[in-house]
């Protein structure tokens, strides 16, 4: 079983070469909250070590529920295999993710992170299939629309259980430098497993696409 998906992996690999990726980031859509963790002199070792406690929230809440916030694990299309990425933010007050009429996430009440290539050219994306290349955290041409969502799975959370999922989602930003497609720590998928594990949730054993891959991580968790 194993090295069928491996197989299948490689196989769309080498077709991804030829078509090309999706990567352009959209800047208005990064660093909603994250950004609001506090910085010193010690820089990135300072904002790596924060305690949850310490992470402002200054954005309300949109409701009186108990669990107003949320992260949401999200695989959408995309030319060849699909990206995966994490929506954080304020539930509307409807208890959904909040988007506006034509589907679009609201950026003042979310923030996405996703691990891709630091450019919005393609050809950096399919070098990242045999070697690693630089990586940006933020969203991806694409992450930002409901209509390209293929499986989704959503934690509501208090307010003390968000600055935790904040604080880990900024450790991995900064961690994570590089994107490398064949290795499961340096893709996409890697990374918001990684962010999962240290939600304390299950996450699947052997690395899938996108879609599958999400789909497993909620039926491992429901």
């Amino acid at each position: 079983m194993v090295w069928v998906l491996r197989f299948k992996f490689v196989v769309l690999c080498l077709v991804s070469l030829l078509l090309g990726g999706c990567s352009s980031t959209i800047k208005k859509y990064d660093s909603t909250f994250t950004s609001m963790i506090p910085k010193s002199s010690a820089g990135q070792m300072h904002a790596l070590s924060v305690k949850a406690e310490n992470v402002p929230i200054r954005v309300k809440p949109k409701s009186r529920r108990n669990k107003p916030y949320f992260i949401e694990f999200r695989a959408r299309s995309a030319l060849t295999y699909g990206h995966a990425s994490v929506v954080f933010g304020l539930l509307d007050r409807n208890g959904r993710v909040p988007t506006n009429n034509k589907g679009v996430l609201r950026p003042s009440m979310v923030e996405i992170s996703g691990l891709h290539p630091a450019t919005p050219s393609s050809l950096p994306w399919s070098v990242g299939h045999v070697v690693p290349v630089p990586s940006e955290t933020g969203p991806s041409d694409g992450d930002f629309e409901d209509m390209y969502v293929t499986a989704r799975y959503r934690v509501n959370l208090t307010k003390n259980e968000f600055r935790k999922v904040v604080a880990i989602v900024n450790k991995h930003k900064l961690r994570s430098t590089m994107w490398y497609a064949p290795v499961f720590d340096l893709n996409c998928l890697g990374y918001i497993s990684s962010i999962a594990r240290d939600m304390n949730l299950k996450v699947p054993k052997f690395p899938e696409l996108p879609k599958e891959y999400v789909n497993s991580l909620k039926a491992l968790n429901s």
